[in-house]
């Protein structure tokens, strides 16, 4: 197994929550995204952010609105719409199972198995 091969679909499978929980507070520009996801140490490049805005948009999770800037063309501000708020509640859950079944491995000596 090759570490940052499992690392790498680790991190794509918690992208998309991970935007949804930073939208949840504030509506945010884009370089805003990314540099919020750096700071957690989830690093993402614009080539991998737009395409999934882009989606979680057209699934109705994402809405946008475009905002004059002070330091050039307007900007694309994304919020969580109500069907991405909800998608966050169920992933929220769905995270909370996944954490507890991995804590519990973890945690837990195996039973012995019977052959």
């Amino acid at each position: 197994m090759n570490i940052e091969n499992a690392k790498s679909q680790m991190r794509k499978g918690m992208l998309e929550y991970c935007i949804l929980l930073l939208l949840e507070r504030q509506p945010a520009y884009s370089s805003d995204i990314i540099r919020s996801l750096k700071e957690a140490e989830l690093l993402v490049v614009e080539g991998t952010l737009y395409p999934l805005l882009n989606r979680l948009k057209r699934e109705g999770l994402l809405q946008y609105r475009w905002e004059e800037s002070r330091m050039g063309p307007p900007r694309k501000y994304y919020a969580l719409t109500d069907v991405g708020l909800q998608m966050l509640r169920d992933l929220d859950k769905a995270w909370a199972e996944i954490s507890n079944t991995v804590n519990y491995l973890k945690n837990h000596q195996p039973t012995t198995l019977q052959s």
